[in-house]
Formats: C-alpha cells, structure tokens, sequence
C-alpha cells in the first residue's frame, strides 16, 4: 500500500495543500486556540512557535505501540512547544520549556529521510498541531527524494477540524491521546474547557478520513486510527465518557491503548490528585471500562 502522501504529491494535492495551510499562517487559526498571530512574521501565541518548526527530537523509538514498533521501531519526530501546554505533559521539557532547534523545511525533510534510512516502519510526528503547513511542506521534499514509509500524526487531539482538512489524503495513522471529557478538568489543566467538544470533532473527522487500524501481514499499522487514553488519578480523564464516544460514535473496533505510565511532573505536584502516581487498581478499572462499553481492540 502506498503511503498517502505519496498519492497526494504525485497529484499535487499535496502541493495545493502546503499553499492553504501557509496562508493560515499570517493570521494564525490553526488550532483552537485561534491567537491571530501574524507567524509568517515571526509572531508568536500560545505555542510558542513562529515560522519554522522545532524540533526536539528524532529518532528509532521502541516504546510505541506493537502495530507501529515492529523490528526497526518507530521513527519519531519531536516538536518543541505545545498549542495545549498540559500541566502535567509526561513531556514538560518539550513541550512547555522548548527543548529543541528551530528546523527549516529543508531541513526537517532531511530528517523525514534519515528516520526513514534508520530502517524505522513509520514516520510517527509528535505534538504536530501548531507546525501542520511545516509538516506538509517537508513531506513534499522527501517524498521528492524518495520517502515512502507511512505517516503517523501523534496529538493531543485538540486540533481544529480545517486543518485536519488539510490533511486528507496526507496521514496514513491518526494516534490521538484524549485526555479528559470535563469542561472544568479542561480549564484547571490546560485553560481548555473546550478540550472534549474539540477532540471528539477531531477524531470523528480523523477516522472519516482513514477509517480503523488496517495492520499488515508483519504485525504493522499502515492505515487508520489508533486512539491512547492516559488513565489519571481520581478519575480526571473521565475514562467512561471517552470509551462510550469511541464505541457509540466512532466504532466499537477503534484500537485504544489505555495508558498506565502518568506521573507527576510539571506542575502536577501543586494540583492533587495530579501529585500522584496511577494505581494498579484505578488502571485495572479504565481496561474494565473500555470492555464494558465494547471496545473490542484493546493495546495496554
């Protein structure tokens, strides 16, 4: 199966698309959060990132999930800085302190190629909301020099449906990570009380656009969506109202990985019950609930 970027660039869909998602840029409306700014400028808003992507990171990753790790893992990309800036992101040094260089187009499609040459089976983008026109441009270049593996959009799902748009025909797996359903828990964590009306928009568009998880004869995730929830302490991440979104809505064969790692970091130590580990028991519980609500492809 071809990549779909790659269908997009022989096209010029692709093409068309980097134009568009340029053109958001100089009056920044890229994701929710919808600061205005002038970014072509140099201007900046919430996250933080002006014209060119940082980067924090890149490299084989073995800590994913099974359908996108394999033998050669999963070649993810870093970006610095975060359009939802969690106080509690496992990621703190990347995503709020900016950990990372600034990387033109240019460059960033050398590192789509080299993540490629490491033998990796995906392209696995984290935290890409806010740098999407940069993502595209650079897709475009590697794929110009002969990049094919498949394209992973790793996010926090608060991401506007119009520039998911853009991206129609681009990304192979949607990876969205939904975090919490109450509009209070979103204003306290994030300043997001927007959070669960943006995310379930987002993950309805992104499975309208690749359907369920397509996996491979090797065991490999080519195509489709592959939802993680992290399971918070106290129930914050309202882990029944997002497995009855996914089984109701989306489709009961949504891959979900429910996620057991959380550990206070960040600011998470000021906002109990944040300021402290998951338990085994409340872990046990979110797996129960996902069963429950008939969710059949479970990844823990």
């Amino acid at each position: 199966m071809e990549a779909s970027y790659v269908t997009a660039w022989r096209t010029g869909r692709l093409k068309a698309a980097v134009r568009a998602a340029y053109r958001r840029l100089a009056a920044c409306d890229l994701c929710p959060r919808r600061c205005g700014v002038n970014r072509l400028r140099g201007e900046r808003g919430v996250c933080r990132t002006g014209l060119h992507a940082k980067v924090a990171s890149a490299g084989p990753h073995f800590g994913e999930e099974r359908p996108l790790v394999g033998h050669g893992g999963s070649g993810t990309v870093f970006f610095a800085e975060c359009n939802l800036r969690c106080r509690f992101c496992q990621n703190w040094d990347i995503s709020q302190q900016g950990e990372g260089s600034e990387t033109p187009v240019h460059r960033l499609a050398r590192i789509f190629l080299w993540i490629q040459g490491r033998g990796c089976h995906n392209l696995n983008l984290v935290t890409p909301s806010h740098v999407v026109p940069q993502i595209l441009a650079a897709l475009g270049l590697a794929a110009a020099r002969g990049l094919r593996i498949p394209v992973v959009y790793n996010t926090g799902a608060y991401d506007a449906k119009a520039t998911l748009e853009l991206l129609d025909g681009v990304v192979d797996v949607y990876m969205p990570d939904l975090k919490w359903t109450d509009p209070e828990v979103g204003a306290r964590l994030a300043d997001a009380p927007d959070y669960w009306e943006v995310a379930r928009e987002a993950v309805a568009e992104m499975h309208r656009q690749v359907g369920d998880l397509e996996i491979d004869d090797r065991g490999l995730a080519v195509r489709g969506l592959l939802v993680r929830h992290l399971v918070l302490p106290g129930g914050l991440a309202g882990t029944r109202e997002v497995m009855a979104f996914l089984a109701e809505r989306i489709s009961p064969r949504t891959y979900v990985n429910v996620m057991g790692q959380y550990r206070p970091v960040g600011e998470a130590h000021a906002l109990p019950p944040l300021d402290r580990r998951v338990s085994r028991a409340e872990v046990a519980e979110a797996v129960r609930i996902a069963r429950a609500a008939g969710i059949t492809h479970l990844d823990r």
